[in-house]
């Protein structure tokens, strides 16, 4: 390999590198990480469950 195409592949990957880091960054400080469990149970609970708030039946007493 000439020492041009050396040079070209070790700008690239610092640039890809540059950018992993930036992205690293940026998720860190929009908050991607906050809440690592809450999706992962999320998924597994009963939308149609009566003991949901969203999900109790009005109530008949009420004006």
């Amino acid at each position: 390999m000439t020492t041009k195409t050396l040079l070209f592949l070790l700008g690239m990957t610092s640039l890809f590198i540059l950018l992993l880091v930036l992205g690293i960054f940026w998720a860190i400080k929009s908050g991607q990480f906050e809440d690592m469990e809450g999706p992962a149970q999320r998924i597994l609970m009963d939308d149609d469950d009566p003991l949901l708030p969203g999900n109790q039946p009005p109530d008949k007493n009420k004006p």
